[in-house]
């Protein structure tokens, strides 16, 4: 009976395993990718982002989810790197107002300072010996540091095209501001998936936001207050909440006054549904700009910081 169970079994996760790829399999080029079972060509999923990159990591969001343990495990690896290396290609806005700040000694960092530093120079000279650069101080230009919050709507389908968008999002707020960032997954609760004032690998961070899944419903504001909270944590001059959403809210909640105790708000909506998002925006003044798929996403985060 044992071995007629087991036997059982077995077909029974050979079947799933089966309809599982016949589900991938939807997407183009995934036979070239994984030609068999536990296998994922990467020289192929290269080919398949020069020929369409949003395609091919819509398709690899969904086969970090696949039932083949191996295929899954491989997935996610080359997914680590890949939504790392689209993101990296946006370019880092440092721009910003700077201020005059005593600093600890660069040989680049600015005029020296004599208030603080007459004393050790004075010792050095009447010991001919060289200043201990530790205890100079230089007055140079400081520009302002930036936090990020970004929210991740995961209450509605979340796989292949949302879910990359998604990631490659993570990614691409980890590259501006690997120090002071978080990231919190949203439906009707909020899930810190990197809070503000801990360290964590980029592409953990990634990973994390890969093995995210649509559930509940939607509650914008407590994302808000949720980005709030976060931020609050960190000393940065500038503050800044990146909402990815079409911002459809279906839960309860004074989304108009959340989204008003924050410094900085900037919304990123699908191209194709966006409404929601201009009327949000127009009501709290906040920055909207919309994306087709995941690979505008460094594109999209400069177009709002530099409008």
């Amino acid at each position: 009976m044992k071995e007629g169970a087991a036997a059982d079994q077995a077909v029974s996760e050979a079947n799933r395993r089966t309809t599982a790829r016949r589900e991938l399999a939807r997407h183009d080029n995934f036979e070239q990718i994984s030609p068999e079972v536990g296998e994922l060509d990467e020289n192929a999923f290269d080919d398949a982002m020069d020929e369409n990159a949003d395609d091919a990591l819509a398709m690899l969001a969904d086969l970090t989810g696949a039932t083949d343990q191996k295929l899954k495990a491989l997935a996610r690896r080359l997914a680590g790197r890949i939504v790392i290396d689209v993101a990296r290609r946006g370019a880092v806005s440092r721009s910003g107002i700077g201020r005059l700040a005593r600093q600890r000694y660069r040989p680049d960092g600015g005029d020296l300072d004599l208030d603080t530093s007459v004393e050790p120079v004075f010792l050095a000279r009447a010991t001919g010996s060289l200043p201990d650069v530790d205890e100079l101080r230089v007055v140079g230009w400081v520009k302002p540091t930036t936090a990020w919050c970004l929210l991740v709507d995961r209450s509605g389908s979340m796989g292949g095209r949302p879910l990359a968008t998604s990631a490659v999002a993570a990614a691409s707020i980890a590259w501006r501001s690997p120090d002071d960032y978080s990231v919190v997954a949203f439906s009707n609760e909020a899930i810190v998936a990197k809070s503000q004032d801990t360290t964590k690998p980029a592409e953990r961070v990634v990973n994390d936001v890969l093995s995210l899944r649509g559930f509940g419903t939607t509650d914008v504001a407590l994302a808000l207050r949720t980005a709030q909270a976060q931020l609050a944590r960190s000393r940065a001059g500038r503050k800044v909440t990146v909402l990815l959403s079409d911002c459809r809210a279906t839960a309860d909640g004074d989304v108009e006054r959340a989204a008003r105790g924050l410094d900085e708000l900037v919304i990123i909506a699908p191209e194709t549904d966006h409404d929601e998002a201009d009327a949000l925006g127009r009501r709290v003044g906040a920055r909207v700009v919309t994306v087709a798929g995941p690979s505008e996403i460094p594109a999209a985060l400069e177009r709002a910081f530099n409008s």
